[in-house]
Formats: C-alpha cells, structure tokens, sequence
C-alpha cells in the first residue's frame, strides 16, 4: 500500500505505523541525532518487507562504520526492490552503491536521481557534507559543486530545515558567511535539535573570526545533545578550538578529556581520528603542551581502525598521531595508491603525510616544502576549513622554525584578508620581527 514520507513521497508498506517510524528515524538521521536504529527496527518488526527501511538502515550503518551489516541492509532492500515505484527502487540502488563503496557511480546516481526526485533528501545526503560523495571526490571545487547543486534544487525546498542546513554551511565554506549563517539560523529555528545545523552554526563563528560568540553557541547548544548522537564528539571540538583561540588551554584540554579523546568518544572512527588527531597536534603546535600518552591512545585508535593506508582523510590524520616508523610505511602505502590511479586526491596525501612526517622529526626546512607543495590542492582531501586548518597552521609554524619568515608572512597575511585571528596576528609580527 502507499503512503507518503515528510517530503510528499510515496512509500510503499503494508501500514502506517512502520512509515510512521520511517519517518521519524529519517529525521533523526538527517538531523545527525541518535535513536535512528530502535525507530528502523521497530518499523521492519511491524513489516519485514519495508524496503525503504531496510535501506535507510544500510545508510546508517555505513555512517556508523558499520561496513558488513550495511551492505546486508542494502542487499536485503534490493531483494525487495521489484515491488516498489520507480523512485523508490532507484533510490534503493542509489545508496546501496554508495554502501558498496563505489563513490563515482553513485555519485552519478544521486544526479541522475535529484533531477527527477529533488525532494528526495536521502539520496541527496550521500552527496553532501565535509566526508559526503562530492566532498570525498577528490575535486578541488567539491564546496562550489556542493553549492550549486543546491542551488539548482533550492526551489523546491522552501524553508525545509534540513535543506537550508546544508544550502547555508556551503555558502559559509565559500566565504559568503553573512548570508550562509542566516540561512542556518532559519534551519535551527525549523528544527531546534538539528545537529548538522548546528555544526554548520560553529562553522559560521570560525569562518567569521568568533571565538566568543561560537563557544558561547555550542555552550548552550550542546549539554542537551545526546552523547551517542554523531556529532557529540565534533562539535565538542569545535569548542576546543574556540576555547584554544579564547587562550584557555585548560577549558579545551579538559573538553578533549571529556568527550574527544577515542576512549570516552561515540563518534564513527574517522571522525575520532579527524577530531582527536588534530586537537592534540594543535595542543603541541600553538604551544600549549604535549602529552605522550594521549597520543598513544590516539595513534592505537588508527592502528585499530585505519591499518594500511587507503582512506585518505584516516592517513593524514593517522600521520599526525603515529610513530615515524609507522608514518613511514603509511607514507608507502600513500605513494603506491597514487601510483597504481587508486588515489583520487593525488599526490597532496602523501605530501601531507610526508610533511607531518618531517615536522615530527624536528626537519622543518622539508615539512615547509612537502606541506608548501601540498596546500595549493589542500582542498583535494575534503573536510571543512577548519579541519583543513591543521595543515597550514603547521606550515606556517615549520616556516618561523626553518626561518622562512616571509612564507610565513605571506600566508598570514592570505588569511588575515579573509578573517581575523589573534593567534595569526601573533604569528604575523613574529615573521615580520628583525
């Protein structure tokens, strides 16, 4: 029988209740909230043959890291496909290739998909976000290709929180951040709980030079977020980065204790990696201490979950928490997947790598050439601005350390135009010290 989702999409089950459920779950995880799995559980109890639940299913287990039982999630929801609509059935093989692994094929599918079906935000979802099909791609211009397939489908979404969240933190990633906050505003008042608006809101205060007001937000906002919820973790370190730039070492540090470092974390492992790694990088570079043991806990996390290289956001993060023996094998890995065309992002991995690498070693000559060589296609390996941040704030300190003060200058300077920041400002007048 068919029913309809909250976007005016036939649905095809056997009762209300379970699209009830669907829907519900749905939202939650659009909104990056936990409970998604009871909810889908509960609807294919009601009727094992609910396809779009089975496969919203495979969605959220790819988003938990969850590999095995995703692709079973999507395998079970392709057994049921013939039954459906056509929209269904292609949403279905949609995200059950991107389960699959095969980031260009879906990608090619979510296109094909939206421009029949815009109001069809699962599909859509798989290509948007700092770890989504575009941002993954390996493009340059994945924050343009992001905003102007949004743009193209913005008419038929009016004030939908969900849309304006990502309409507004693509804006906000191309600089227009004025327009790109406003339009996250509208989203948090459509859905108050929305932890991807929320995220995209802190990523507004960092782009706009706000530590005060961003931590000040995610004070508010975040006591009230379940901590199993995705982005618990991410938006606590947000919050260390704005406490970090607010000169309270303490706050962040304790911040990191309580909900970053991988033992207390419920984030997917890449985003722990990401958050850990680069929070206690950050600790070391901006000179506010160090702590051994920390960074063992960090690096047995990538050993666990990232072993060998091939997921290249987990190895530019892993090389910032390993030990240079572990680096190198990782940077060997890197090289031979660019090598053999397996490695979409190019040579900026291995570069980064290699750079971190050499920064370790106390050879701050060879980490400003590698990490030089890698920042004008930085935005190759995806994530935001302020995750992508760790690597020219590691340049820009190799060259004080090697003596390079005017290339240190000059990328101050770049990012001064763009936003103001009492640690550049501080960085500035030590390049430009006689």
């Amino acid at each position: 029988m068919a029913y309809a989702d909250r976007f005016g999409l036939a649905v095809t089950a056997a009762a209300a209740a379970p699209v009830a459920d669907y829907v519900a779950a749905v939202d939650l995880m659009l909104s990056a909230n936990a409970g998604a799995d009871a909810l889908l559980e509960r609807a294919l109890a009601a009727d094992p043959d609910f396809a779009l639940a089975h496969i919203a299913k495979a969605r959220l287990y790819q988003v938990q890291a969850r590999v095995a039982e995703a692709k079973a999630a999507a395998a079970q929801a392709r057994a049921l496909a013939p039954r459906l609509t056509p929209r269904e059935a292609r949403h279905i093989e949609t995200v059950a290739v991107a389960v699959e692994g095969n980031g260009p094929a879906a990608l090619a599918l979510v296109e094909q998909h939206v421009a029949e079906y815009p109001r069809d935000a699962v599909p859509l979802s798989l290509a948007l976000g700092v770890f989504g099909l575009l941002g993954f791609s390996g493009r340059p211009d994945h924050h343009e290709a992001q905003l102007a397939l949004l743009a193209r489908l913005a008419p038929h979404w009016g004030e939908d929180w969900w849309f304006l969240t990502y309409l507004g933190w693509a804006r906000i990633e191309l600089g227009d951040v004025a327009r790109g906050a406003a339009e996250v505003e509208r989203a948090l008042a459509g859905n108050p709980r929305n932890a991807f608006a929320a995220h995209a809101r802190a990523h507004g205060y960092h782009e706009a030079g706000d530590p005060e007001r961003g931590a000040s937000f995610i004070e508010a906002w975040l006591p009230e977020y379940d901590r199993a919820g995705q982005l618990h973790c991410h938006l606590s370190w947000h919050l260390a980065l704005f406490e970090l730039a607010r000169g309270n070492p303490k706050r962040a540090r304790d911040l990191y204790t309580d909900a970053i470092r991988p033992s207390v974390s419920q984030a997917p492992p890449l985003f722990n990696l990401a958050d850990a790694a680069s929070f206690l990088w950050r600790w070391q570079l901006y000179e506010a201490g160090s702590d051994l043991a920390a960074w063992a806990e960090v690096a047995a996390h990538a050993r666990q979950h990232f072993p060998r290289a091939g997921v290249h956001f987990a190895d530019v993060h892993a090389a910032l928490a390993e030990s240079t023996g572990l680096t190198e094998r990782r940077l060997a890995g890197c090289h031979e997947r660019v090598a053999t065309g397996r490695q979409p992002q190019g040579p900026v991995v291995p570069d980064l790598c290699a750079g971190a690498l050499a920064f370790t070693r106390g050879e701050y000559a060879d980490a400003m050439i590698h990490l030089g060589a890698a920042l004008p296609e930085l935005r190759r390996i995806g994530g935001s601005h302020a995750q992508r941040e760790v690597f020219e704030d590691t340049y820009i300190v190799a060259c004080l350390r090697a003596g390079a003060r005017d290339k240190a200058a000059a990328r101050l300077a770049e990012r001064l135009a763009r936003r103001p920041s009492a640690r550049d400002e501080r960085w500035l007048a030590e390049a430009q010290r006689v």
